[in-house]
């Protein structure tokens, strides 16, 4: 999976600078390796602390997400179809995986009673006859191999881009996915259709009969909607994909309600129709976050930002943002997916290899440990 081979470095000057600015392009230099010491309970100020932010694991080809295994294991998605334990090394291919813009093995999810009955939930881009489409599908981890259990849910909308791919168990027990337009704008304000769409289903992939539309369907309106969180009160956060290419700008952060229609095309930023919810906050037209993933810790949003390169914070207070506070801005590139991991550190995976941006170092894409209480604010 990985390569031997460095390629080179390109030398861009930056025009009117007057310095000079080089990306490398070269691919992984090995295979994935894990370089901490693993999960550590969180420090009394008696007690020296780790570093703020450590690497933990390198080499990593497009990482999307993370999930934390109750024997101390990191189990980490890669985009072009592989399951990755990284502690010991072991790569598990996943069969039928459609790598392609920003589709293929995207999120996670543990099942809540993974204890007992070994559920890991892949949500995974395929190709089919009716072309590109997105699933989410069960296996059972067993020993060092995922045994492809059942499929839980099928046909979501596909395509090159716009393929949302969070998966997570809410509070409630049942299973929330997001979906993006994929490249079909008008289908996100149709509530009957699973594009643009936060989904929630059984674990089983049933409908629950509390679903407001009497489909998948628990919100709609979304672009590309690429985080899950719920805060100390229960409440379902997300993150949002603005609108793309040259205008780009207008990334969203949002609490989502049951029904609730957020807009998408028709609403941007300040500009709320009739009838729709607008969000907590968003970016504005001329700054990008490129939101990833979404965690909450102490309470406190974590967001990554892929083209933002920072992790944002938001101190959120009966459901509204109180304080804004951006980290590690620039240092480590592209911020794919945070996750609170079980010490109350702050797990985050970078995806500087995805082909959005350049490369920052040779042993990317990399695995982070950060220690919130030592972050500046």
């Amino acid at each position: 999976m990985k390569w031997l081979l460095r390629i080179c470095v390109v030398l861009l000057m930056l025009g009117g600078s007057g310095w000079w600015y080089y990306q490398s392009l070269q691919t992984p230099s090995g295979p994935a390796t894990f370089t901490g010491e693993g999960m550590t309970e969180q420090t009394t100020d008696s007690v020296e602390r780790p570093p703020a932010v450590e690497v933990l694991g390198e080499n990593l080809e497009v990482p999307w997400e993370i999930l934390f295994l109750p024997d101390g294991e990191f189990l980490i998605t890669e985009r072009p179809g592989t399951v990755l334990l990284l502690r010991q090394g072991i790569e598990i291919p996943i069969e039928g995986v459609r790598h392609v813009g920003e589709g293929g093995l995207l999120g996670a999810a543990l099942h809540p009673e993974y204890q007992t009955n070994g559920y890991v939930y892949l949500y995974q881009t395929t190709e089919t006859t009716a072309g590109l489409q997105n699933r989410v599908d069960r296996y059972v981890l067993s020993s060092t191999n995922l045994v492809f259990d059942r499929t839980i849910v099928s046909g979501l909308p596909g395509a090159r881009y716009h393929d949302g791919g969070r998966i997570a168990f809410g509070p409630d027990g049942y299973l929330y996915v997001t979906v993006g337009d994929a490249l079909n704008e008008p289908a996100a304000q149709d509530p009957n259709d699973l594009a643009g769409s936060i989904l929630r289903y059984t674990d089983e992939g049933a409908i629950p009969k509390t679903n407001p539309f009497d489909n998948a369907v628990y919100s709609y309106g979304h672009r590309n909607a690429q985080g899950l969180a719920w805060d100390g009160e229960g409440k379902l956060w997300s993150t949002e994909h603005g609108r793309s290419g040259m205008q780009s700008g207008f990334d969203e952060l949002n609490v989502i309600e049951r029904s609730g229609n957020y807009g998408w095309p028709n609403s941007e930023g300040d500009v709320v129709t009739d009838g729709t919810v607008g969000p907590i906050r968003h970016s504005g037209a001329d700054v990008t976050w490129a939101p990833g993933g979404l965690a909450y810790l102490d309470g406190s949003l974590y967001i990554p930002g892929l083209r933002g390169a920072t992790l944002y914070e938001a101190v959120v207070e009966n459901g509204m943002i109180a304080e804004w506070y951006e980290h590690l801005v620039g240092e480590y590139g592209r911020l794919r997916t945070v996750q609170v991991g079980p010490d109350g550190f702050l797990y985050l995976l970078t995806s500087n290899r995805d082909g959005r941006g350049p490369v920052l170092s040779e042993t990317d894409d990399r695995l982070l440990r950060v220690d919130p209480a030592q972050l500046t604010r």
